[in-house]
């Protein structure tokens, strides 16, 4: 009986961790007796960082704001190597430019189950994928300073700067749940909004460098660069927990979340938004152009109204995230872009209820990603409930996924929209041109709110 009172004195107890979440150490004991035999078995407990709060995960948040930044900018940016492409040798005249940001945009998003399964399967490489991606979008930029062709950039600065950086941003997701719990909404959507201030910055900083030194040498600029601020806060994506703490419960492979009921509506309505809309900060600026004889530095700053509403936009519907529910979250976005597309835009008559649509349409489209996280929880909770364990950070890579197929269909649908409207016999925005495109993205703005009704109904 003392044999067996020593080997379960000898078990090594799982670390815990103090509700408080203090960053503290201290070891408490427990006695097992047996007869005259006493034994103590000391409990260590390991020491973590504070969750919602304190400098590591506020050092955290900062440096996924800045990957954010850093790698959803460039391909948000690439309105401006078109132009460039598109009117200057060798590239001038070439077909298939605007493949190569499809690419770019469209692959980071379709490859987010690949990447985030690959990571959870093999948690312990995935702290340092960040560095790896970071190396391999370098050597994409670089590579495609040296391009002659336009399949040359596709395969470099579309497919290949895809691939990295995918995997740099992966971690951002899988570790932001260890970080932030009630914070959760908000902390997403501080970390998002990095792409709309990138959508401001790097827009006008790409333009200016491409007039002066030309497409090689600013690739090359923006690869060392690129390196140079990313490297260092790579060592600040990490995990708070031990990898050993996760492993037991990451089963990335598990898709049966994918048949629930619950998982199916969000996902459906999450395409048919993704669907259009990206569509106006693609036809903004020419449809300035071509409506109120803009300028191009006044065309252009259509979609940098987009993009600086939209970082006000994701930090605020992060806040109602963490407070409301999901459904109720992306009706505020719905109704705020439906409303606006249909009566702002369609009806636009001048320059500036142009710009008061563009502000509209940044803080509520531009936030209808920001509802992920309370998608991500209920999801997770519905799924627990029939299956044990839902992953939520391969919720977030299978809405990412849905994303990229609205952003993938969304340009050949443009192409036939721009043609089916020239004989459109209306006023203001309808009758410009545009007035297919207009209704498109209204509809599929006001579709993609149909979850909130589905839960009225009962079907969720």
């Amino acid at each position: 009986m003392a044999t067996e009172v020593l080997a379960r004195a000898s078990i090594q107890l799982e670390p815990i961790e103090r509700s408080s979440g203090a960053n503290t150490t201290g070891s408490d004991t427990s006695q097992v007796e047996d007869g005259d035999l006493t034994l103590t078995a000391s409990r260590q407990e390991f020491s973590l960082p504070p969750v919602d709060g304190g400098k590591d995960a506020w050092l955290f948040l900062a440096a996924c704001f800045a990957v954010e930044a850093l790698v959803w900018g460039f391909p948000f940016s690439f309105g401006v190597f078109q132009d460039y492409y598109a009117t200057t040798p060798p590239f001038a005249g070439s077909p298939n430019i605007a493949v190569i940001g499809t690419c770019a945009m469209g692959l980071m998003y379709l490859t987010a189950p690949l990447t985030f399964g690959a990571c959870r399967a093999f948690a312990r490489w995935a702290r340092w994928t960040p560095i790896l991606g970071l190396l391999v979008m370098c050597a994409a930029l670089a590579g495609s300073s040296f391009a002659a062709t336009v399949p040359q950039l596709i395969a470099t600065q579309g497919v290949l700067y895809a691939l990295g950086g995918g995997i740099a941003y992966t971690p951002c997701i899988l570790y932001m749940d260890e970080w932030f719990v009630k914070r959760k909404g908000l902390a997403y959507g501080i970390m998002w909004s990095g792409t709309g201030l990138a959508g401001v910055v790097l827009p006008l900083m790409m333009e200016s460098l491409l007039a002066r030194f030309g497409y090689q040498t600013t690739l090359r600029l923006w690869a060392g660069l690129l390196f140079v601020i990313t490297a260092p806060l790579s060592w600040f994506v990490k995990p708070r927990l031990p990898v050993s703490h996760g492993e037991s419960r990451a089963r990335p492979f598990d898709l049966r979340f994918l048949g629930l009921q619950h998982f199916l509506v969000y996902q459906l309505c999450n395409i048919i938004e993704a669907m259009g809309f990206f569509l106006p900060t693609i036809y903004l600026p020419s449809y300035a152009r071509t409506s109120f004889g803009a300028g191009p530095l006044i065309a252009a700053t259509t979609v940098l109204l987009v993009n600086v509403s939209s970082v006000f936009g994701c930090v605020a519907m992060g806040w109602f995230t963490d407070r409301f529910h999901v459904t109720t979250c992306i009706l505020l976005s719905t109704l705020g872009t439906t409303l606006g597309v249909f009566l702002i835009w369609g009806l636009s008559s001048s320059l500036p209820v142009l710009y008061f649509f563009c502000v509209l349409y940044g803080l509520f489209a531009g936030s209808f990603t920001s509802c992920w996280p309370g998608i991500m929880k209920e999801v997770s909770v519905v799924g627990g409930r029939r299956f044990g364990y839902v992953d939520p950070t391969m919720v977030f890579a299978w809405l990412a996924a849905g994303r990229g197929i609205g952003n993938v269909v969304s340009g050949p649908l443009s192409e036939s929209l721009l043609g089916s409207a020239a004989a459109w016999k209306a006023g203001a925005g309808y009758g410009s041109g545009y007035g297919g495109l207009i209704v498109f993205t209204g509809v599929t703005a006001l579709f993609g709110g149909a979850s909130w009704v589905w839960r009225r109904v009962g079907f969720l």
